[in-house]
């Protein structure tokens, strides 16, 4: 339905985080939590048995990362397209973001990300899936294949989701999740302070990355006491005080939604497309050679990126066709980004994207060094 650089871009820059509100009530100041001890086993195991599946709730989002703050739209001319697809990314980078969470199972979603002076929505109801845009009055109608009615890896906010709806924001869990994967020997786990999250008491879980040429400082994941499920996730750059990145419930409600919620019809006047996925899905067991120097896991498949290491300092690079040349020469392509010795910089405080001038894409929570290191040797 997507191209996969799509997909992946955000996980490049949200593994990282990104990205994925200043986060208003999501640590509230002064709040005196005191719970019972736990050690960093017994909360991620919390994290790993939770079976918290109907929810509602309000998420905010807010990233510090150092980016200028550019135009969401540009001139209107024969580059506007590729202008406007740079400037979702970038708003995805610079802009804090609201949205509205519904859960009912793994087959009833609906996700709201209140934009200012319009709305995006995502919702899911068995086998349709509809996204609606407010601004242009725009729907989206996909089929999905049968396998997916029933398949709880298909939808934000499920345990383990697979697809990614370019846009749309991650929940803390399936942030939390992503982050977690990179825990092993590389990684220091702690139990910070108690805390409040969206009005429910939650242990803090610290994970500071070991490698010294990462530009993570730190991660923290606010997990709540009775159940287990990631309420929060707070990204601190290294060197640094204040998070560059925060994501977290405002709001929560554990009670399974209304039906109707996830009931969605276009508005009148609005311009409806249909699309249909595939009822089969390649092999995965297809793989390519890796590079020297990653791990089997890391060997990549088609139309997914190759990654070089593993745990923090991974860099994941993608091949020249995974953008378009109209997204290349992009003016604001060129604003958000420096010239360098072999390409251009994408430069935050948590993760750097070098594109190079053979088209290439690296990207990675590391100097701009191990980039370039990683575009010489392939």
């Amino acid at each position: 339905m997507t191209r996969p650089w799509l997909r992946w871009l955000p996980a490049a820059v949200v593994p990282a985080v990104i990205a994925a509100g200043a986060l208003v009530t999501a640590f509230q100041a002064g709040a005196a939590v005191e719970l019972p001890a736990k050690t960093p086993e017994q909360v991620l195991a919390m994290v790993a048995a939770h079976q918290v599946h109907d929810l509602s709730g309000t998420l905010e989002q807010t990233s510090d990362l150092g980016l200028p703050q550019l135009p969401s739209s540009g001139s209107s001319s024969h580059s506007s397209s590729a202008n406007s697809s740079t400037a979702n990314i970038l708003d995805l980078l610079t802009s804090p973001h609201t949205a509205r969470i519904y859960l009912d199972g793994p087959a009833n979603v609906r996700v709201q990300v209140m934009d200012t002076l319009a709305e995006r929505d995502f919702v899911r109801h068995g086998k349709d899936l509809w996204l609606y845009s407010s601004k242009d009055n725009t729907a989206t109608h996909v089929a999905l294949p049968d396998r997916a009615a029933t398949d709880g890896t298909k939808a934000p906010g499920t345990r383990k989701p697979e697809t990614r709806t370019p846009g749309m924001m991650q929940t803390p869990e399936e942030l939390a999740q992503h982050l977690l994967a990179k825990v092993g020997p590389s990684t220091d786990i702690t139990v910070g302070r108690d805390t409040m999250v969206a009005g429910r008491s939650a242990y803090e879980l610290v994970l500071t990355p070991r490698a010294s040429d990462t530009l993570i400082g730190s991660v923290s994941l606010a997990v709540d006491s009775a159940t287990g499920l990631p309420l929060s996730v707070e990204v601190l750059a290294r060197g640094q005080d204040q998070p560059a990145f925060r994501l977290a419930f405002t709001d929560l409600n554990l009670d399974t939604p209304q039906a109707s919620l996830f009931s969605f019809t276009p508005p009148p006047g609005a311009t409806v497309k249909e699309q249909t996925l595939p009822a089969k899905v390649p092999a995965a067991g297809a793989q390519q050679q890796a590079k020297p120097g990653t791990s089997g896991s890391d060997t990549h498949k088609a139309g997914h990126p190759q990654v070089n290491g593993t745990g923090w300092d991974a860099v994941a690079e993608l091949p020249s066709s995974a953008l378009p040349p109209s997204l290349l020469s992009s003016p604001l392509l060129a604003q958000a980004t420096r010239s360098v010795d072999g390409g251009r910089l994408l430069s935050t405080a948590l993760v750097n994207v070098l594109i190079t001038n053979d088209g290439r894409i690296f990207a990675g929570s590391v100097p701009l060094e191990r980039l370039q290191s990683a575009a010489a040797s392939g």
